[in-house]
């Protein structure tokens, strides 16, 4: 497939980056039916280490074969199916070169204890990526964390190594940990921070959760009244974190969070493509339901960001 004009307006935006790089962004920016349009629909699936197999597979029990995962990415047209070591090695040969994927470099579990110090452990390494066939590699961070600064000086490292051998950066930024309240971890100012450090720190793609209108910083909420950012309507909210991740210079993607009904999830999708986001990686809410009803839920989420629906 030829490059689009959406596609090379974004390349353009990479400039310190080599051609293996540009070229494994280029695989996933025009694979599926969103190929060639600048907007991704992502299938992440590290629910089952994050928060157990039963709780993330049993509403739909074919999705405990790591095979199910690369399928419906395959079948859904989607643009790159992420997920860690174990789940991306059961079906690396089987489905080597049909869609591009994501090593997730890390992963926590819900059984550890770690709260104001929200933290993962490295499960994976760059070279895993490679020997797998990746597009790119992915890692959490959680700004806000005790923790963070070990996890930003980790993934500059692993940045650094995947970058030097072609291979393009997704940084998972999850507000969370010290003094944050849990409403602060998807406020305005605080989701626009964290697509912020992602971008500085290097990503390619960024992954934040939709933000709430609620301000958590005082002295951020300040300025937001002094300057009048209007940050009124899910739309103008996202359109605040993309301008946050360099003006739009970064792609920004946004999650599905967790499982909700269809017109929920389509709102939020009309939102992103609103306010100019590149799309959505959405994990429970696309596997948890039937292969059926998954490809029917992302045909139209497809749509939408085409500007048919």
């Amino acid at each position: 497939m030829e490059l689009t004009e959406p596609v090379k307006r974004i390349l353009s935006n990479y400039e310190s980056d080599n051609p293996g790089t540009k070229a494994n962004l280029a695989r996933i920016l025009l694979q599926g039916k969103l190929g060639g349009t600048g907007r991704l629909l992502i299938l992440p699936v590290d629910q089952g280490v994050e928060h157990g197999p039963a709780r993330s597979f049993a509403p739909n029990p074919p999705a405990y074969d790591p095979h199910y995962h690369y399928q419906l990415a395959i079948d859904a047209g989607l643009s790159a199916y992420a997920a860690p070591l174990g789940f991306l090695e059961a079906g690396a040969d089987t489905f080597a070169g049909r869609v591009p994927t994501i090593l997730k470099l890390n992963n926590a579990n819900s059984m550890s204890r770690f709260k104001e110090d929200a933290t993962q452990a490295v499960t994976a390494t760059v070279k895993d990526a490679l020997r797998l066939g990746c597009s790119a590699i992915g890692y959490t961070i959680y700004p806000g964390s005790d923790a963070a600064y070990d996890q930003m000086r980790d993934i500059a490292e692993m940045a650094c190594e995947a970058k030097s051998y072609g291979l393009a950066m997704v940084i998972w930024s999850y507000p969370r940990g010290g003094n944050l309240s849990r409403e602060g971890e998807t406020a305005i100012d605080i989701s626009a921070y964290a697509a912020q450090i992602a971008a500085q720190l290097g990503a390619h793609i960024i992954k934040v959760k939709p933000p709430s209108a609620h301000l958590e910083l005082a002295a951020a909420k300040k300025v937001y009244e002094d300057r009048d950012i209007d940050i009124s309507t899910p739309a103008k909210r996202i359109r605040h974190v993309v301008q946050s991740a360099f003006n739009g210079r970064r792609i920004v993607v946004f999650s599905g969070g967790e499982a909700k009904d269809l017109d929920g999830v389509f709102a939020e999708v009309r939102a992103v493509r609103d306010g100019g986001g590149n799309g959505s990686i959405i994990g429970r809410n696309t596997f948890q339901r039937s292969k059926k009803d998954a490809i029917d839920m992302l045909s139209k989420i497809i749509k939408i960001y085409q500007g048919k629906d």
